[in-house]
């Protein structure tokens, strides 16, 4: 017979203020198999820990129910507590009187009347508790980074640092992500490929890192500690070996100067057969199979001019797709952004002129490598503009887009108002037209204070309208600071859009089986406590794919994940929490519906050894997250999800119903 000890916790006066924490523990004391309850005004605190270890030792105490705030938050907490004094830990159960009851209601009453519900049906449930044995997963010492942006660099070189194996997987020809098309970066503006090339550099010749670009996570198995990942390596029709990235054949191609150039944002142009920018990193170039005349129409001339130019013979247009297998004990996602686009927002004119343009594109203007060479022109009349208006928030705080802020856009903005100052003097009108200036980081607002210094004119509101004319751009605003009506006529406005999630983060949370935030972003597992961990065990997340954040935040966030990765590829073992599904062999008719709904991929139909021809539901009890789903749909009964039995859950039930 179980001997049950309740306790009930104040949460300071979170529960006390509206549950009656001293009539429900007189409550709880009565209730069968009680030995003791207490209450105790903090009870994670180590004070509270030290109550609940003396109250197990003196009353022998072998199940727990605590009463407090969600499991979600401490149920680990006081696992660990009673698991020192001898308890198992999942003879513990934990009745949450804070979400569900206390700041549910406000009549003190009702509310005491629920909380004695919930913590009999927690005492209920306990009493059928068993106890259960955490499972041991040998753990692969090699992590897989998805993504090769400054968050995917940075994480992969702390973890080989540490001296683990690490495979970082770009989609594209080359690593560095957005931070490569950025000219400088706020507040220092230090030079953007000054700071990044050399990390990409120390990537590519890193002995523990294997670097494999323009390849695509394409299947994921396994469970933390194991996963086995397929990565398929699209074809650059150049082998990379041979290829010395000369160029030759490049500017032999003769669609040279034909395809818009997506590392530009589409403002220049490129052949067929490219690098994505001067510093790029494999070096190697990629002919496109999307523009190749060889490729889509099968002729180029008599016969391909990059094949005739390239010296050490590196073209081969026989490459297919090649898929390989790795296995990693822990996965880090650093997949970045997109950026929003702005002709969503119709009255901002995106579309309809040429000398409307978004701060990315701006900034490959910017950049001596860009497609002007870092001169400011008109893509209307390719003249230096005499006049130059910023406009922020275009799609961010907007209940029609997107309802959050994207944290750099204010700082992109101030940034580049100095850049162009700086570049064109004081014969250059600036305006910037805000919601708030938002410069939050360190040195930020000073920067903030030095352009207010410039001569520009800020405008704090957001344009009614944009209006393309034949000689430049002409803007309402209505200024909330000095409360009057502006009309601004400038010759290139430059907007600020929103960062949101890319296009595949979707598909790609479905392939993690992690989850999504209700704005597209991947959703960690606890936004204070486990920042940088995914819904799912040993997947870990990093930069903007987790939500808009600037490049100081993005490269701690990555070292930290790093951290939480290199944490489970040092050990050799990892122990798994008990909580999956058992089959009962003599009820389960093998109908594969548990198979058919298991999000985690861990249920199988196999043989039954006993009985010949027949099939029954097999658990891999190290991938099988115990969400509940095959045990609900399984029609025979046949499936229990240890911790929950049908015993137990009625047992609760009941206890509420009396």
């Amino acid at each position: 017979m179980s001997r049950i000890g309740v306790f009930i916790c104040h949460c300071g006066i979170n529960i006390s203020s509206t549950v009656d924490t001293e009539e429900l523990r007189r409550f709880s004391g009565e209730l069968a198999n009680v030995v003791v309850s207490k209450d105790y005004i903090y009870l994670c605190s180590d004070a509270g820990a030290k109550l609940i270890k003396n109250t197990v030792k003196e009353y022998n105490l072998d199940t727990i129910v605590i009463a407090s705030c969600s499991p979600k938050m401490h149920e680990h907490t006081f696992r660990s507590v009673v698991e020192e004094e001898g308890v198992n830990p999942y003879q513990m159960e934990v009745a949450n009187i804070r979400e569900q009851c206390a700041w549910s209601h406000e009549d003190k009453e009702k509310a005491t009347q629920k909380a004695k519900s919930l913590v009999a049906g927690a005492v209920a449930k306990a009493r059928l508790l068993k106890p259960l044995k955490k499972q041991k997963v040998t753990v692969v010492p090699q992590a897989l980074v998805i993504g090769g942006g400054i968050a995917g660099i940075q994480a992969s070189l702390d973890i080989a640092e540490a001296g683990f194996k690490v495979f970082l997987v770009e989609k594209t020809p080359s690593i560095g992500g957005r931070m490569a098309q950025l000219d400088k970066t706020y507040p220092t503006l230090d030079c953007s490929a000054c700071i990044l090339t050399p990390k990409m550099m120390e990537v590519a010749n890193h002995p523990h890192i294997t670097l494999l670009s323009y390849a695509q996570v394409t299947n994921i198995q396994g469970s933390i500690g194991n996963y086995t990942v397929a990565i398929t390596k699209k074809p650059r029709y150049i082998d990379v070996d041979k290829c010395t990235g000369c160029g030759v054949c490049a500017e032999a191609c003769r669609l040279k100067g034909k395809i818009p150039n997506e590392f530009d944002m589409d403002m220049a142009k490129r052949a067929a057969v490219y690098v994505p920018f001067p510093q790029a990193v494999p070096l190697k170039y990629t002919i496109d199979d999307q523009t190749c005349l060889y490729l889509t129409k099968g002729k180029c001339g008599p016969s391909p001019a990059c094949l005739d130019a390239c010296v050490p013979k590196a073209i081969d247009f026989t490459q297919k797709p090649e898929t390989m297998e790795i296995n990693v004990g822990a996965i880090l996602v650093a997949t970045g952004y997109d950026l929003f686009d702005p002709s969503a927002v119709h009255e901002y004119g995106y579309s309809r002129s040429k000398d409307i343009i978004t701060n990315l594109e701006f900034e490959r203007m910017l950049s001596a490598s860009g497609p002007t060479r870092g001169d400011i022109l008109r893509f209307s009349t390719e003249e230096k503009p005499r006049s130059v208006t910023f406009v922020l928030c275009v799609g961010s705080r907007d209940e029609t887009h997107c309802t959050y802020c994207c944290r750099i856009g204010c700082m992109s903005a101030l940034k580049q108002a100095y850049l162009l100052r700086e570049k064109m003097g004081r014969d250059i009108e600036v305006n910037i037209c805000y919601t708030d200036i938002r410069s939050f980081g360190k040195g930020y607002e000073e920067f903030y204070r030095k352009l207010r210094g410039m001569d520009i004119n800020f405008f704090r509101g957001r344009p009614s309208d944009i209006r393309p004319l034949a000689d430049g751009v002409v803007m309402d605003i209505f200024d909330t600071i000095t409360n009057k009506l502006y009309e601004i006529s400038t010759e290139m406005v430059v907007l600020i859009p929103a960062l949101i999630p890319r296009s595949d983060a979707v598909d790609l949370a479905r392939l993690l089986n992690i989850s999504v935030s209700a704005d597209g972003f991947l959703l960690e597992a606890h936004p204070k406590l486990r920042p940088m961990d995914a819904s799912t065990d040993g997947i870990f997340i990093a930069g903007c794919c987790q939500g808009p954040k600037d490049i100081p935040d993005t490269v701690a966030q990555a070292s930290g994940a790093a951290v939480r990765a290199t944490s489970i590829l040092s050990k050799k073992e990892l122990e798994v929490e008990p909580i999956y599904v058992e089959v009962d062999k003599d009820l389960c008719s093998g109908c594969g519906v548990c198979a058919s709904v298991c999000p985690y991929g861990a249920i199988d139909l196999q043989a039954d050894p006993d009985k010949p021809g027949k099939q029954i539901a097999v658990i891999n009890k190290v991938l099988c997250k115990g969400c509940g789903l095959c045990s609900a749909a399984c029609p025979s009964g046949s499936l229990q999800q240890l911790g929950y039995k049908n015993g137990q859950l009625v047992a609760m039930i009941d206890a509420y119903l009396e």
